[in-house]
């Protein structure tokens, strides 16, 4: 128990300061402020000036939202997606149906997420709308997959079984016990589709795309401000750190989720089992 609250408490350290930056920072940012000269430090600047004479604490403050923001609605479009799919095809009878809804996205797996954002951002603008769904629907067939594996265990189970007997609804025996099952699976996907979506995310705005060149955003800042990396190191770095801390951070916030006692995930997995009796 000790050692889980540890987990606990490593994963919250780690996550805390860019997630309240994210949050809480526009709100403290005040109005800008007269600029100064390029990657200079001192006069009133904390962490210097960046690229074209602002202040780096004031862009700090004002970058995390649309990182944060981008990268969780891309993830949960992504499961809004993946999951009725992955169910769908796991759970159907019907061959044919598997086969139409997991074969394209076996296509789609073979090309890099990256690459089919670079392929519709060079026909469309997107901005942070339209790059959350970007990246989302990039991350769909890899998710489709694995829920797809995991629910096709579960649903090979006397207990599904038992409730297509019962005549209980698709959507029950989906979601009321598949989808309950695989709800572990889901939570450790969950950590590295986040994380990955936070990468894709920093990746496309370093690249320009979904987000103005002079934008006050964490990506942004590190693309825009490696040019004087030795002049004024802050304005790179700390963006830089509180991109790694989220993304480390909520891999170790569901690693620490799902370690839980085995009796108590035993006990977990026949609760609904027990209800139905």
């Amino acid at each position: 128990m000790r050692r889980r609250a540890s987990r606990y408490a490593l994963a919250v350290g780690f996550i805390a300061v860019p997630l309240l930056l994210a949050a809480l920072g526009p709100l403290f940012a005040g109005p800008a402020g007269p600029r100064s000269v390029s990657f200079a430090s001192g006069a009133g600047h904390w962490l210097g000036t960046d690229f074209s004479g602002r202040d780096v604490w004031r862009q700090v403050l004002l970058g995390g939202r649309s990182v944060v923001l981008v990268a969780l609605a891309a993830t949960g479009l992504a499961y809004l997606v993946a999951v009725p799919i992955g169910l769908t095809a796991a759970l159907t009878r019907r061959t044919w149906l598997e086969e139409t809804l997991m074969r394209p996205l076996d296509v789609l797996i073979a090309v890099p997420s990256l690459l089919l954002v670079l392929l519709v951002a060079a026909t469309l603008t997107p901005g942070p709308a339209g790059l959350a769904v970007l990246v989302g629907l990039a991350a769909v067939p890899d998710a489709a997959r694995v829920v797809h594996a995991a629910a096709a265990e579960i649903s090979a189970r006397p207990a599904v079984e038992a409730l297509r007997m019962q005549g209980e609804s698709w959507w029950r025996t989906a979601f009321g016990y598949v989808a309950r099952c695989m709800r572990r699976t889901l939570a450790a996907d969950a950590g590295i589709r986040l994380t990955g979506a936070l990468y894709l995310v920093a990746t496309a705005a370093f690249l320009g795309i979904g987000v103005q060149p002079d934008a006050a955003d964490w990506a942004v800042m590190v693309d825009r401000n490696r040019t004087g990396l030795f002049l004024q190191p802050w304005a790179v770095v700390v963006p830089a750190l509180l991109i790694a801390a989220l993304s480390m951070g909520t891999n170790l916030l569901f690693d620490a989720a799902l370690h839980t006692p085995a009796k108590a995930a035993m006990k977990g997995g026949r609760g609904w089992t027990r209800s139905r009796r």
